[in-house]
């Protein structure tokens, strides 16, 4: 189980490559920045799912500063929301630089912080994990310093901008899956105040799941929070897509390559989620895997 020490150790090594990293990016310049706000979560709304997200496109100087400020913003702040990360999609294009130090730069900035999300989930009991964190580094938000800088050194066809609903996916066995529905049924349930009632509720859960066969495969396939990702494309069949959490960097790219922007978020009149799956437990998202 990693300590307290170990855990601030590998912390103050992220934060001192992001600093680091930054400083290096003032003074090699840009070639273009692009910065697109979003609207800050207050912490009474972290609950809501936005129908629409509104976009402010900066660009230049501005625009650069927002970017470098971005790497580094790891730590709540007053009245916004800790558990609904901010994002910071952005497109930062360098020029004439010395790619394999940039390369080897962000490479290790990347292995510090994922250095430190290991040294975070070798504790096993989450309450243990949270206290040990924020006794290390107080008031700090864990996945924002665990994010990945994404970048890209080839001269892709185009980098472009999306909104993506993603989903959170875990298999289970039938067994894992009965296991999971006795602990909700010894549950009591603040929010329902008729109990015999969340008692009968998984009692048909437990009957439904209970009748597939041994070898059924099921998953948990559970909606996240729309968010922005880049999508990288070289040709129609090799292209990819990374989170836009933070910012992304093209490193010397051919000047043909295309750039896109990030347009608002409108969320779709009906959301297809209820009628593209079968839920065999609708709170619980768990599904059988038919494919």
């Amino acid at each position: 189980m990693s300590t307290k020490l170990e855990i601030r150790s590998q912390f103050d090594l992220v934060s001192e490559l992001t600093h680091l990293f930054c400083e290096e990016l003032k003074e090699v310049g840009f070639h273009k920045a692009s910065y697109y706000q979003l609207p800050d979560i207050d912490i009474n709304d972290e609950k809501k799912v936005p129908s629409s997200i509104s976009v402010q496109k900066i660009e230049g100087d501005d625009a650069h500063k927002l970017i470098l400020n971005s790497f580094g913003d790891f730590y709540k702040k007053t009245g916004l929301s800790s558990r609904v990360l901010k994002r910071h999609p952005g497109l930062l294009v360098l020029k004439d630089v010395d790619k394999q130090h940039f390369i080897a730069r962000i490479n290790q900035l990347n292995k510090a912080k994922a250095d430190f999300k290991n040294s975070v989930i070798a504790i096993d009991n989450n309450d243990a994990r949270f206290e040990a964190v924020h006794n290390a580094v107080p008031n700090l938000i864990t996945l924002a310093a665990y994010r990945k800088i994404h970048f890209e050194t080839e001269s892709p066809y185009s980098v472009r901008f999306t909104w993506m609903h993603k989903h959170a996916t875990k298999t289970l066995t039938k067994k894992m899956a009965l296991a999971m529905l006795d602990k909700s049924a010894s549950y009591s349930n603040p929010r329902m105040i008729d109990q015999h009632a969340w008692q009968a509720l998984v009692a048909q859960e437990q009957s439904r799941v209970a009748s597939l066969g041994d070898k059924e495969k099921l998953r948990i396939r559970r909606p996240t929070r729309v968010s922005p990702q880049v999508n990288v494309r070289y040709t129609a069949k090799n292209r990819y897509h990374v989170s836009a959490a933070l910012p992304f960097i093209l490193i010397n790219p051919e000047p043909d390559v295309k750039l896109g922007t990030l347009t608002d978020y409108q969320k779709p009149e009906s959301h297809p989620r209820k009628r593209e799956y079968d839920f065999l437990v609708d709170r619980l998202y768990l599904e059988q895997v038919t494919d």
